[in-house]
């Protein structure tokens, strides 16, 4: 054990001094974030309303009026879709939930009837078998009822609390939305200042890292991002066309939700339909199980074949490393974890790639 110590104590030193850095400037910037949300919303809508108000400025409007344009153009929009879709999703959700406890006391009595069912089939056998089968019977419709009734159970309540508490942090959210718009209203006004400054102040080391950063990482994340946007757009049309042409109630929330299953890693919309398939063919819906499943594959395959095709190498990390780092970051940091997590994976992966990591950590001797 000593040996191994003298042999890795300068390379266990680095790769500390390394974690500890990530660490505390994780821990800086979720501090920073929760105080100060409004001014990341803030460049977020800077980088939507800026290309309008500077194509207006070169086509020889005031900078002031050009980015008003720009800013009262885009909040439009922003409260065109929320309000259509925020009226779709809250109606459609409503009627789900209320119709959500029928369809379980519809999942019950088909059990029931089915168990019903295989008792009459099985009289004709002796009667120690049929005891034993009509025992193996009650318990499995009695698991399966249970089982059904508590999954709808959750669904209902995983819905319900999920409006409710949309409704609880609308408010916030709406305070950072509207303080973000006016910081990115003057933001706008004044960036060939603050690029102006940046330019003549910013120490050279800093400059090389935003260098190092725009060309290695941020390129990176933002293809990432458009590509997943694409990928989740495709997503939801396909199950909206798909459920409209089948005719099932409350498309557009359910396309909703499966484009939402479809952000998180290792789910997909699969979480969504795979319970709902299962549901039909229980309840004796057969054709519509068939035609979900169906529906199921089709989006499936479709976003298999074009996932490697739209994605490409954009980020260049493993989706295993970038989902165990997302919920190591979320544990410990919480939603700003989650943010910055994706940079700081591609930051370290970049660093690799460049040479900089075997820079700066020791290799034992005679180990490679």
């Amino acid at each position: 054990m000593i040996s191994f110590y003298k042999r890795y104590y300068k390379t266990i030193l680095d790769i500390g001094l390394i974690v500890l850095t990530v660490f505390l400037f994780m821990k800086l910037f979720s501090f920073i974030y929760a105080i100060a949300t409004p001014i990341f919303w803030a460049f977020i809508i800077f980088a939507m309303i800026e290309p309008l108000a500077r194509f207006l400025h070169r086509r020889g409007l005031k900078k002031m009026l050009a980015t008003t344009i720009s800013t009262l153009l885009f909040v439009l929009i922003i409260l065109a879709v929320f309000t259509g879709a925020g009226f779709l999703f809250t109606s459609q959700i409503d009627n789900l939930v209320t119709v959500l406890p029928k369809y379980t006391q519809m999942l019950q009595e088909q059990i029931t009837k089915r168990t019903i069912d295989l008792q009459n089939s099985i009289e004709a056998l002796p009667p120690d078998v049929i005891e034993k089968s009509r025992e193996i019977a009650n318990q499995m419709a009695t698991k399966a009822t249970s089982f059904a009734t508590n999954f709808l159970k959750s669904l209902l309540n995983f819905l319900t609390s999920g409006v409710m508490g949309l409704v609880t942090s609308f408010s916030t959210f709406m305070l950072n939305f509207v303080a973000g718009v006016i910081l990115a209203f003057f933001l706008s006004l004044e960036i060939d200042w603050w690029k102006k400054n940046a330019r003549e102040k910013t120490p050279k080391t800093f400059r090389k890292a935003f260098d190092f950063l725009r060309e290695n990482v941020i390129k990176g994340i933002v293809s990432y991002l458009k590509s997943q946007l694409i990928l989740i757009s495709i997503t939801f049309v396909m199950v909206l066309v798909s459920l409209m042409i089948l005719g099932v109630n409350n498309a557009f929330t359910i396309s909703l939700l499966a484009a939402f299953f479809d952000v998180l890693p290792l789910l997909g919309v699969s979480t969504l339909f795979v319970p709902w398939i299962v549901y039909h063919f229980i309840a004796g819906s057969t054709m519509m199980g068939i035609w979900l499943t169906v529906v199921l594959a089709v989006v499936v395959l479709v976003r298999q074949v074009l996932e490697p095709k739209i994605t490409g190498e954009s980020l260049g990390v493993s989706a295993f490393t970038m989902l165990s780092f997302m919920i190591i970051s979320l544990s410990l940091f919480g939603v700003a974890g989650v943010i910055l997590s994706p940079i700081l994976i591609i930051l370290i992966k970049a660093l690799y790639d460049q040479g900089y990591l075997r820079k700066w950590i020791r290799s034992p001797e005679d180990e490679y």
